[in-house]
């Protein structure tokens, strides 16, 4: 009977109570009376998050008897359609008679999995419990995404693989010490981070070759679960390829039409229509972030080219082949994912070509903010022009002199022009050490 197995699930996870976690920077907001959405890649830690907020709850009090988690990637719920979700609370109501279900912390893990749950979670909400967290890995737990009943009611905390203060945290790195052997410890750690994957369970995986399958694990079930399965797309093969396409052109513009032409070129089919979409699915997954050209007129700014960055560095080196100028490209993506987590909810990153280029440009409602370079190497006299002059161009575009170059290890201070321009290494702007 499904409601025993829903009872054995609910006492299962209070018995693992408090979890073994390590903390993350960002805390899910205790006790806010919302609706909490946690939406994520898989694999980032989303679930994490909530048992880091479960541990907080009981730390400050709340008996364990009043956390309700349940996962619906349990295969005994899988035939679950949202007309039964009720029986999760009269499930618990029978365990728990004594306990006022307004006092329940209610935590619901890939809830997504079930058509229509946003109504459910709505009732639940109004009628029941105020204290609901739900978390899922694709794009129906975005706000943007949910169906018109949850309008207004959520709060969304997006979760991400590792930033690199956390990975510093998995690895027993300190980034809060001015000694020199530790500075030397957190390049190191940057290097490290740099180039492999920050998902969690891969950064406490030890074993290389145990991490890449990992690795092609989470890759297969991104494709097949969250994109083919889920928009019923039927060409897996050309999905596989057309996503490794995208991934081989990181942070460089790129022309989904041009893609469609090569394809075309080696008589494959497929049409072009289905290539934007699937890109479109792609983001929707969490796989790719995407951002447009810099352009004062929205017009202009539609029909440019959009740069694609990768949830992840070593998810993207384990899937298409390692290049000789992977680290350059891999640094890019870190500073964009470190700017993409960071930012502030008004903010809109984009990047800048003209006759020369500039790698992020961060606008805070009407005004660019921030104007930023990234760069492996600027020993070299040619580099170093090649980016001053990029970030100087995209300053006088754009009125904005708050500018930096971000390096693997060289740091100065740039006087040109009347402006100044602060070059950083990644691991210490990344620190904030």
């Amino acid at each position: 009977m499904r409601k025993d197995i829903i009872k054995s699930l609910i006492a299962i996870k209070q018995s693992e109570i408090p979890f073994d976690v390590i903390d993350r920077d960002t805390k899910l907001p205790l006790a806010r009376k919302k609706i909490i959405t946690v939406p994520g890649v898989r694999r980032c830690g989303k679930s994490t998050m909530m048992e880091i907020a479960i541990n907080e709850l009981v730390a400050g009090g709340v008996p364990s008897k009043n956390i309700l988690w349940l996962g619906f990637d349990d295969e005994r719920l899988k035939s679950m359609d949202a007309s039964q979700l009720d029986e999760v609370v009269v499930a618990y109501m029978e365990m728990y008679p004594d306990v006022a279900f307004k006092d329940v912390h209610i935590f619901l893990d890939e809830i997504q999995l079930i058509k229509d749950w946003e109504y459910f979670v709505l009732r639940l909400y109004k009628s029941y419990c105020k204290n609901i967290y739900v978390c899922g890995s694709n794009a129906t737990m975005l706000s943007k995404e949910l169906s018109s009943a949850l309008r207004g009611y959520p709060l969304e905390y997006e979760t991400f693989p590792l930033s690199f203060n956390e990975y510093c945290r998995f690895i027993g790195v300190r980034t809060d010490s001015y000694l020199e052997q530790d500075i030397a410890r957190l390049r190191n750690a940057f290097l490290e981070y740099n180039g492999v994957s920050s998902f969690p369970e891969i950064v406490l995986t030890h074993t290389r070759s145990e991490q890449i399958k990992l690795l092609h694990g989470y890759f297969d079930t991104m494709i097949l679960k969250d994109m083919v399965e889920h928009y019923r797309i039927s060409n897996i093969g050309m999905v596989r390829y057309f996503v490794k396409r995208i991934m081989s052109n990181l942070t460089k513009p790129t022309s989904i039409n041009a893609i469609y032409k090569d394809i075309k070129s080696q008589g494959l089919k497929v049409t072009k229509d289905d290539l934007y979409l699937w890109a479109d699915y792609a983001c929707d997954i969490f796989l790719f972030i995407r951002i447009p050209k810099y352009e004062r007129s929205l017009s202009k700014e539609q029909k440019s080219l959009d740069k694609y960055y990768c949830i992840d560095n070593g998810l993207r080196s384990a899937v298409i082949m390692p290049q000789s100028n992977d680290n350059g490209k891999n640094l890019e993506n870190s500073v964009f994912m470190h700017l993409y987590r960071n930012r502030m909810p008004s903010d809109k990153i984009s990047y800048y070509q003209g006759n020369s280029e500039c790698d992020f440009v961060i606008q805070r409602e009407e005004s660019v903010v921030e104007l930023i370079q990234v760069t492996w190497d600027m020993s070299d006299a040619e580099t170093k022009e090649r980016e001053i002059r990029g970030i100087i161009e995209a300053s006088s575009a754009t009125g904005c002199d708050n500018m930096k170059i971000i390096t693997i290890d060289y740091e100065d201070v740039i006087y040109i022009e009347d402006k100044k321009i602060d070059v950083i290494p990644a691991w210490k702007w990344m620190s904030a050490l």
